[in-house]
């Protein structure tokens, strides 16, 4: 069985789309960098953890395998995780405003034989964002629970003037390398 350490209704309905029956596993992982710990490494560690934590869970389960994913807004060095309020996602916004950024997303699949992991890397060019454009976003409340502030899914698919890498992966589970993942090595 196929578990999800992720209650985001965009990655169920992700996994949903390659036809891969899953149950949901709630799990509480800390999410905070390190010091000295890249934006990168942050992002896989914190997938990792969220898979490590399903799978203590369900690991006396034959067959059991657990997926885990953690996707962030990275700008420079600086990883935009969840807005904390309506000021803070207005700020997140303003800043990713007419500038490239890269959308990390990080999967890692634990079982009994070990663990095994896919990375997407994103760029994301918003286009100039006007402060009311920002403010209206914001007013809709679809900026919440969303690393950089923004659903590309959503809305904010609006403010994307250019995207290369993964649709999917930016909107937290891509599929190309969740699908390779699961098929094995």
């Amino acid at each position: 069985m196929l578990y999800l350490a992720s209650q985001s209704p965009r990655r169920r309905e992700l996994l949903d789309q390659l036809g891969v029956s899953h149950r949901t596993l709630e799990v509480d992982v800390e999410e905070i960098r390190q010091t000295s710990e890249s934006p990168d490494a942050y992002v896989s560690r914190v997938a990792l953890d969220k898979a490590r934590a399903g799978f203590a869970r369900v690991a006396g389960e034959p067959d059991a395998r657990v997926l885990g994913a953690d996707t962030e807004v990275v700008l420079g060095d600086e990883v935009f995780g969840k807005p904390r309020d309506a000021d803070d996602a207005a700020a997140m916004l303003a800043r990713l405003a007419g500038h490239e950024h890269r959308v990390v997303s990080a999967v890692w699949l634990v079982d009994a034989t070990g663990a095994r992991e896919a990375v997407s890397v994103s760029t994301v060019r918003f286009a100039p964002l006007s402060a009311a454009e920002i403010a209206a976003y914001v007013a809709t409340g679809e900026c919440f629970g969303k690393a950089g502030a923004y659903a590309i899914q959503g809305g904010a698919a609006a403010f994307v003037a250019h995207l290369s890498g993964s649709y999917s992966g930016v909107m937290g589970l891509p599929l190309f390398e969740t699908s390779r993942l699961l098929r094995g090595p």
